[in-house]
This record gives C-alpha cells, sequence and structure tokens, in this order.
C-alpha cells in the first residue's frame, strides 16, 4: 500500500513511517520543511506539505491509500515548549485542520483518513470524559507533567473529532493512550472505541512504537472507519 504521512517528523509520525517501511509498504513522508531531511532508506519520500492548506493537500492525494494526520502546530519533537505554546495560544487549529482535510478529501473520495487526535475526549466512565471536567482534566495533566493551561489544547482535538463525525469521507480518528511516550515496540496492547484503555495499575499508557503498529494495523485492515478506536497497555 502507499500510505502518506504528516507530521512524519513527530514522535508518533516518524515511528508510523518506520512501522510502514518495516512491513513493505510505500510511504510519502509529509512535513514542513521537507528538504532538510536526510534520508537514505528504500520505499519512501519526503514532501513538504501545509496541512492548513487544502489545495495542497488536495494536490499530494494521488496515489495514496491512506492519509495519516500526525498534525500537531511547531514540532513536538524537537521543541515540545513551543508545540505547547501554539497549541495553547490557538487551540482551534485542530478542528481547522480537520475542516482542511476533509475538504481535500473531496476531491479523492476513496482516500482514508486517520488522523492522530488526543485522549482526553475518551470517555473514563460512561458519559464522562476529562475533556468535559476541569478536575478531571487537570489530574491528567499533572500526572503526565504538562501545563494545565494546555486544556484549551486537549479540548481542541475533542473539537476536531467532532468536525470528523460531522463527515461521510473514509475518516478514522486515533486517541492513544493518555500517557504515551517513546519506548518499547512490543506489539502487544488492548484495542478499545470510546472508552479509555487501561492497565491493571488503572494507568492509561502506551508507547509510540506500539501506537505506530496499531495505526499500521488499522492502515492494513480497517477497523474503525468512520469511528474513533484507541489503545492501551
Amino acid at each position: 500500500m502507499h500510505i502518506g504521512v504528516i507530521g512524519a517528523t513527530g514522535t508518533i509520525g516518524s515511528r508510523v513511517v518506520t512501522e510502514a517501511l518495516g512491513r513493505g509498504h510505500h510511504v510519502t513522508a509529509f512535513t514542513r520543511a521537507a528538504e532538510g531531511v536526510n534520508e537514505a532508506r528504500q520505499n519512501v519520500t519526503w514532501r513538504s506539505v501545509d496541512v492548513l492548506d487544502a489545495d495542497a493537500v488536495a494536490a499530494a492525494l494521488p496515489g495514496l491509500d491512506v492519509l495519516i494526520s500526525g498534525y500537531q502546530p511547531g514540532n513536538a519533537a524537537r521543541d515540545m515548549a513551543d508545540t505547547l505554546a501554539r497549541s495553547i495560544a490557538d487551540p482551534t487549529l485542530y478542528a481547522t485542520a480537520a475542516r482542511s482535510l476533509l475538504k481535500a478529501l473531496e476531491s479523492h473520495p476513496r482516500t482514508r483518513l486517520i488522523v492522530i487526535g488526543g485522549a482526553g475526549s475518551l470517555e473514563i466512565r460512561p458519559g464522562v470524559t476529562r475533556a468535559d471536567d476541569d478536575a478531571l482534566l487537570h489530574e491528567t495533566l499533572d500526572a503526565v507533567g504538562l501545563p494545565r493551561e494546555y486544556a484549551a489544547a486537549v479540548r481542541g482535538h475533542r473539537d476536531a473529532l467532532d468536525v470528523l463525525r460531522t463527515s461521510n469521507r473514509l475518516w478514522t480518528y486515533f486517541s492513544p493512550a493518555e500517557d504515551i511516550a517513546p519506548g518499547e515496540r512490543t506489539g502487544r496492547f488492548r484495542i478499545g472505541g470510546d472508552q479509555v484503555v487501561v492497565d491493571a495499575e488503572g494507568r492509561s499508557r502506551i508507547s509510540a512504537e506500539d501506537a505506530a503498529v496499531a495505526l499500521v494495523d488499522e492502515v492494513e485492515l480497517p477497523r474503525f472507519v468512520q469511528r474513533r478506536f484507541t489503545v492501551g497497555y
């Protein structure tokens, strides 16, 4: 398959590229400044794209079976503080990006879209999400070391999911676990839908490597078209 990855230098995006190449797929890796990427691997092509420019995204879609978007303002893998500041300053960017991607797909309706979003909109119990409760959300942000002001960006991710839910395109929304960081690729995790997945200690966690496994699994065998899914140990 031919997979496009927006945010291909990011923490999750870079691992999606590696996972997809390891399974024999062809990858077009999108970033804001592809000319600065040194790449020696086969079956990967780097291109620059602005996810907020629907026409530019549409021009990049021909030949792709699936487009995975790991869009973040700034480059979190290189400067997390800058990405946090940008996300807090304008949390509407996530919904804007979702609208741009859907607009691009109007001319390529058979191309599937997978958006990597946030965990805050997952239900922690029936009908209750952290994004809707300041106390619960602040508790989680404190636990994972993010500033409480990032609550605005968490809700921005939720708004992006709401945008996708109004669309009849072939979209999928991926909510990683609440605690996601570089780690080990185990290939062993559990999959959920709209409810958070927690381990035996009550923690919602996943490595970025295993998140990439789950994403490429969904590329190869789609189970959540026009739905959200999540993973956790």
